[in-house]
């Protein structure tokens, strides 16, 4: 009874095997980070420099 379970669950993976959706690709990790913390950073020292020529 279990190998006829087995079979049948092993004929069943192959023959849905082409149905199957492939998995999609990892997003990939931003290079940009040290770029994007510069531009926060000025944009921290812009306002700043603004704040202070306000007071």
């Amino acid at each position: 009874m279990i190998a006829d379970m087995n079979r049948l669950e092993q004929a069943a993976r192959v023959s849905m095997s082409g149905f199957q959706d492939a998995e999609p690709p990892p997003v990939p990790r931003s290079s940009h980070l040290p770029l994007r913390l510069s531009a926060i950073a000025l944009l921290a020292a812009m306002a700043l420099t603004a704040a202070w020529q306000l007071f």
